[in-house]
């Protein structure tokens, strides 16, 4: 899986409604709302590296009240949860 992350700049009047429309385009797995820069973070996440462009410059760029994007590409993920499926045997949680 090819994972990117887009910094979008777009209308304060219309966040919500650009929020809500990017969540439902096909390869943008979440959207978030944030403080800072930027108005919303796009993750996009889709099997071939070059559907990468036509998710964000095809789609996201193009959607009603999206004023700029930044996109950075992840080449690698590090997290908490990646590493515990890692080492994961299947023995249920002593919880």
């Amino acid at each position: 899986m090819n994972t990117a992350i887009v910094h979008i700049d777009c209308a304060t009047d219309s966040i919500p409604e650009v929020a809500e429309a990017l969540a439902a385009l096909p390869g943008v797995s979440e959207v978030y709302s944030v403080a800072g820069n930027v108005d919303l973070i796009a993750i996009v996440r889709v099997p071939r590296f070059d559907d990468i462009a036509e998710v964000i410059a095809g789609r996201i760029s193009k959607t009603p009240g999206v004023l700029n994007t930044e996109s950075h590409i992840a080449f690698r993920a590090y997290s908490k949860h990646d590493l515990e499926d890692a080492f994961a045997i299947g023995l249920p949680d002593a919880d």
